[in-house]
């Protein structure tokens, strides 16, 4: 039996202790008992991305915004599906998931960082939203394991009435905002539609091979004339 091992740890801001655990050839981040993303469940960060952007192709020089780097997942699968004059900007909380993607996990970044398209921000997404008004045509966020705050409590404003109001005024006219989640969750959705979203709420599943546990991706778009 090959063991767990734990590469590294990090902070996250006012919240939890990461760990960052290889085995094998797989790798995890864990917090606490439970295992946040792995290596052998992308899918659904990856149907965040491919999903989100067949909703924008009328976009020109589509900008989108990814919230939480992750494993990289989200970002690869944007990157291979954006045209080459797109704008991909990056905002990750937690400086060592970047050190991670550099370093140890490098094999899984693939150099994603490193394409021209992206611009990496490290800091709170929250506050990049805020002052971005009219400026992305999709905000993907996979912060968190959803709307609940497990990792930071200080999320939840990111999922509040006026941080969903605040990411529709990020959007430029028909953007969508996508949100992933380990969970349904009906009271989030009701902040959607209370915030001034059309809400498409489609289950996918964790692993690329369609099987496995099944994640919920929220797409939101807004209502003329409600914001």
């Amino acid at each position: 039996m090959i063991p767990r091992e734990l590469i590294g740890t990090a902070q996250v801001p006012d919240g939890e202790e990461l760990r960052l655990y290889r085995h094998g050839g797989d790798f995890m981040i864990v917090l606490d008992r439970n295992e946040l993303m792995s290596t052998r469940m992308r899918g659904s960060e990856e149907a965040l991305a491919t999903m989100s952007v067949a909703r924008i192709t009328g976009a020109r020089k589509p900008h989108i915004l990814i919230g939480g780097y992750g494993m990289g997942f989200t970002l690869r699968a944007a990157l291979a599906v954006l045209p080459g004059d797109a704008v991909v900007t990056v905002a990750e909380l937690v400086p060592d998931i970047i050190a991670w993607a550099r370093g140890p996990m490098a094999v899984v970044a693939d150099g994603c960082l490193d394409d021209p398209r992206v611009r990496l921000i490290v800091g709170d997404v929250t506050k990049v939203i805020e002052k971005s008004p009219g400026t992305f045509d999709a905000i993907l966020l996979d912060v968190d394991n959803g709307p609940d705050g497990l990792v930071r409590a200080d999320n939840k404003r990111l999922y509040s009435r006026r941080g969903l109001e605040n990411a529709g005024a990020a959007l430029r006219p028909g953007g969508v905002l996508a949100v992933w989640s380990a969970a349904k969750d009906d009271a989030f959705v009701r902040r959607l539609h209370d915030a001034g979203f059309a809400v498409d709420e489609v289950t996918v599943h964790a692993r690329p091979n369609g099987k496995g546990a099944k994640h919920v991706i929220w797409f939101a778009m807004g209502q003329p004339g409600t914001r």
